[in-house]
């Protein structure tokens, strides 16, 4: 399956509010699980079994709790059982069609 997820903490202690802090260790549990991923600006993605995923979202959660008594999570599944790979694939399959 792939996961876009975006989590953050709801309230910033910074002075201009920015929350890169609290996103960046949220980020770091997701590289650490040796698991595809890939972030952009808006959402961090990663491919993996159901289970193994949501550990590491339910982690990367959690980190952010650790610095903000509220925390937002958007979450976007793509669950296509026997597919590994996709997280390259369907941007390659898009690409593909683009130039034809």
């Amino acid at each position: 399956m792939l996961v876009a997820f975006s989590v953050a903490p709801t309230v910033s202690d910074r002075e201009d509010g920015s929350v890169a802090d609290a996103v960046a260790a949220a980020v770091r549990v997701v590289r650490d699980s040796g698991l595809p991923n890939r972030t952009d600006a808006m959402f961090t993605t990663l491919e993996g079994e159901w289970d193994e995923v949501m550990a590491v979202v339910k982690r990367a959660v959690e980190v952010v709790a650790e610095v903000s008594p509220r925390v937002g999570l958007v979450l976007k599944a793509d669950i296509r059982p026997g597919y590994t790979g996709q997280l390259t694939a369907k941007v390659e399959r898009v690409e593909r069609a683009l130039e034809g």
